[in-house]
């Protein structure tokens, strides 16, 4: 029987999900199964290994019982999942804490304070590839050494969510690149863990797993487990790599002069560089292919037509009437300018950022409110990418745009004409589902590289091109969003300071 079939594996903070996919990038199946969080605390979130564990296979037997030939048929099993998750590992293989802190959990919060007034962003970017945040393994691993010592030193490997289900199926530890690149203690030029970096947050190298590439083959699948999930021992199982990494590839942003919009709640800008971009306000992740993606996230994207939605209409309208309300405003909503800071911003020297309307009118109604919103998010993401074209070199060429923002032909007619460049939007929306079948067949020999195999699989249910005419108002409202931003500034720590009742 033809090896025709590729597996792959998400484990989402939402649901554990896998998917058969065949040779040609098709979706066959996919199976999934939900799991919580958990808040002990505010600004806490955990999940279960175990929970991860069992949606995984729960999964995978649903897909094996609708297809029973699907066991012979899987030429390689790939694995993507959430990222900066931290699953500490005793010496029989065992889990320390059934819990594990998330990409979402804030608690590392003053450690990342502490770091950030000891050190200036200048004399640790070069070592670890990324500005300081709360999201980063390396600030975890500080959190549990001074809060559960006992813990730590039990502590054999420390893996993320998706190397723990890949040594469930293979016996083998690892992390990959992408995953590395954004734990805080990867040293981006070398590809290793970085010297400095371990010492700075006094680290034990002897925790952290090899790092290898994501196209890699890891090991193949073990007989006890083959036999719990329907599966052919001896299966080839990939490294792997986190979620985000992996849809790049499979939405085609994987070459120079390609860049991703994803705009759900927030908006992360992607572009596809030779070498990480130091700078305090872009972080940087390793690609699938051996690239970098610098990238920025906007805490409000989508956020900001849910705030409007709720604030403007107290959600008696739906989503598609208030993107209906916006298609009334011209281009530019009659000199109406929203600053999309509604919750701060991720990274830099204002986090205490606050969102603002700006040239407020007599003539502006709800439409101008609605649109104005669409668009700042656009310029507030067209000064990053502005700041990434710089330092690289590299003209956009075009953006793929994905997740909820896509679905708002309005919003990208205005990202298209404010960026400059063809916004365009995957025909399958499993673009990470996509991207793990591409390393799958790219690491059989299917195709000639995970690229080939995304060129091959992912294709573009529409084109969006800049209008001129809207260009033409953007272009001069452009250097008026910046300098706004600059100049409000000043004032964030004074409203900080402001008591109100």
């Amino acid at each position: 029987m033809n090896q025709d079939y590729y597996l792959a594996i998400d484990v989402g903070t939402g649901s554990a999900r896998a998917a058969l996919v065949d040779r040609d990038g098709k979706i066959v199946q996919i199976a999934s199964k939900e799991y919580e969080q958990k808040v002990p605390q505010y600004g806490w979130a955990e999940q279960a290994a175990a929970d991860w564990w069992d949606g995984v296979c729960h999964s995978i037997r649903q897909l094996v019982l609708q297809h029973p030939d699907a066991a012979m048929r899987i030429a390689a099993i790939c694995a993507c999942g959430q990222m900066h998750g931290t699953v500490l590992l005793d010496a029989e293989g065992q889990l320390v804490n059934d819990n594990v802190m998330l990409w979402n959990d804030k608690r590392t919060t003053h450690h990342v304070i502490d770091f950030e007034q000891r050190f200036t962003p200048q004399t640790y970017l070069p070592h670890s590839g990324n500005p300081a945040t709360p999201a980063w393994p390396g600030f975890k691993l500080q959190w549990l050494r001074d809060h559960q010592p006992d813990a730590l030193a039990r502590t054999a490997v420390v893996l993320m969510p998706k190397d723990y289900i890949n040594f469930q199926l293979t016996g083998e530890l690892a992390q990959d690149r992408t995953e590395a690149s954004c734990s805080f203690m990867m040293d981006p030029q070398s590809g290793d863990w970085s010297s400095v970096m371990l010492e700075r947050l006094a680290i034990p190298a002897s925790i952290l797993p090899p790092i290898r590439e994501a196209s890699e083959i890891l090991g193949v699948l073990q007989p006890g487990v083959a036999a719990q999930l329907g599966l052919r021992v001896g299966t080839p199982v990939l490294v792997g790599g986190g979620d985000y990494p992996m849809a790049l590839l499979g939405s085609g942003v994987s070459r120079p002069g390609m860049g991703s919009d994803v705009t759900g709640t927030s908006c992360i800008i992607t572009t596809i560089a030779p070498r990480p971009l130091l700078d305090a306000e872009i972080s940087n992740v390793a690609t699938c292919t051996g690239d970098w993606g610098p990238f920025v996230l906007l805490e409000t994207g989508g956020d900001g037509m849910r705030w409007a939605r709720r604030t403007l209409h107290d959600n008696n309208l739906s989503y598609a009437e208030v993107n209906a309300l916006a298609t009334e405003a011209p281009p530019g909503s009659r000199g109406l300018f929203f600053l999309p800071y509604l919750t701060g911003e991720r990274l830099g020297s204002h986090r205490n950022a606050r969102a603002q309307y700006f040239g407020l009118a007599a003539n502006h109604r709800l439409p101008e409110l609605h649109r104005a919103i669409m668009e700042g998010v656009g310029f507030a993401a067209a000064r990053h990418i502005a700041v990434m074209q710089a330092a690289t070199g590299q003209k956009l060429e075009r953006i793929v745009a994905s997740s909820g923002g896509a679905r708002s032909a309005l919003w990208l007619k205005i990202k298209a004409s404010i960026y400059g460049v063809p916004v365009s939007v995957p025909q399958e929306a499993e673009c990470s589902v996509l991207g793990c079948a591409a390393l799958a067949a790219a690491a059989v020999g299917h195709a000639l590289s995970p690229q080939a195999a995304a060129d091959r699989f992912v294709h573009y249910s529409e084109e969006v091109m800049p209008d001129p005419a809207w260009q033409e108002v953007y272009q001069q409202m452009q250097p008026i969003f910046n300098q706004l931003y600059f100049n409000s500034q000043a004032l964030y720590d004074q409203l900080d300071a402001l008591v109100v009742g």
